[in-house]
């Protein structure tokens, strides 16, 4: 008798209990839904948190390349398209620092780099010589900036150069190097997620230099992240004035190795320094 009444009373309590939770619903919400799926239900990420230059098509705009091959040692054009969101070839740019769209090749492992500065012709084709010296797997950049549309985008696509691939150990990491008799030497490192300066200071026969501009700039420094070259191009503060140092934000998508390539003009003529860095601090000055 007295199990049968502690079971009826097990009974009456799970029965008001019952009644309680339908009247008064959930004591919590349900979770929320992943702020973007697929049709699949699955998570995806915002192309807007990728790095640049990781995309062959963000937000609607794709690098549509036409030519899809280099051939080492030898002159060529190199031609490609920006496609639109309405798959049309996009004929209008904002210009910026000179120039409606900036063009970067460089191999995989970082070497022979260039910074190209294409024509556009009327159909939205653009155009540009390019000679790559090795063979090897070569990244090119478009960075430009629609008319239709506020923000910049870079877009990245692979292009082969068939042959004998050696590829080269990146450079150790270094605070100063040599080019055309020009001595550059930087101060800082790169610097994930937070504000970072780097300053960067050219010199010629051991006396500082006046940097001219080039393409309204006292130079331009892209940075290029060793594994996947996620893209970074860099520009002097506001209100830098003519000198031998240029000082620019140095914040990077993430910790890592890094290839630094400078481009400053003096003399009428653009030089090309490279240095290798690694984020964050503790790295003496050499």
């Amino acid at each position: 008798m007295r199990l049968t009444a502690y079971a009826m009373g097990l009974i009456v309590v799970f029965g008001v209990a019952l009644s309680a939770g339908r009247f008064l619903g959930p004591d919590e919400k349900p979770a929320a839904a992943p702020a973007h799926t697929d049709e699949h239900g699955s998570h995806q990420v915002s192309s807007a948190q990728l790095p640049a230059g990781l995309q062959i098509t963000q937000d609607g705009y794709t690098l549509s390349p036409v030519t899809t091959r280099f051939t080492p040692g030898a002159a060529q054009t190199f031609a490609f398209r920006i496609l639109g969101p309405d798959g049309k070839a996009v004929t209008q740019y904002s210009a910026d620092h000179g120039t409606e769209l900036h063009l970067i090749v460089v191999r995989r492992d970082l070497t022979g780099y260039q910074h190209l500065h294409p024509t556009r012709a009327a159909d939205g084709t653009w155009s540009a010589p390019v000679t790559v010296r090795d063979p090897g797997q070569y990244r090119v950049f478009a960075d430009f900036t629609p008319l239709a549309r506020a923000e910049g985008f870079v877009l990245g696509v692979d292009v082969p150069a068939a042959g004998d691939y050696q590829p080269r150990e990146l450079p150790a990491p270094g605070w100063q190097t040599e080019v055309d008799g020009y001595t550059v030497t930087r101060a800082g490192e790169p610097q994930a997620g937070t504000t970072s300066w780097m300053t960067v200071s050219v010199s010629k026969g051991g006396q500082p230099v006046t940097l001219e501009p080039y393409l309204g700039s006292f130079g331009h420094l892209v940075a290029l992240r060793q594994g996947d070259l996620a893209y970074l191009h860099m520009h002097p503060q506001d209100g830098t004035v003519a000198g031998p140092d240029i000082t620019v934000d140095a914040a990077v998508p993430s910790g890592g190795v890094y290839r630094l390539f400078l481009e400053f003009q003096h003399g009428g003529k653009v030089h090309l320094a490279e240095f290798t860095a690694v984020t964050g601090a503790g790295h003496a000055h050499n």
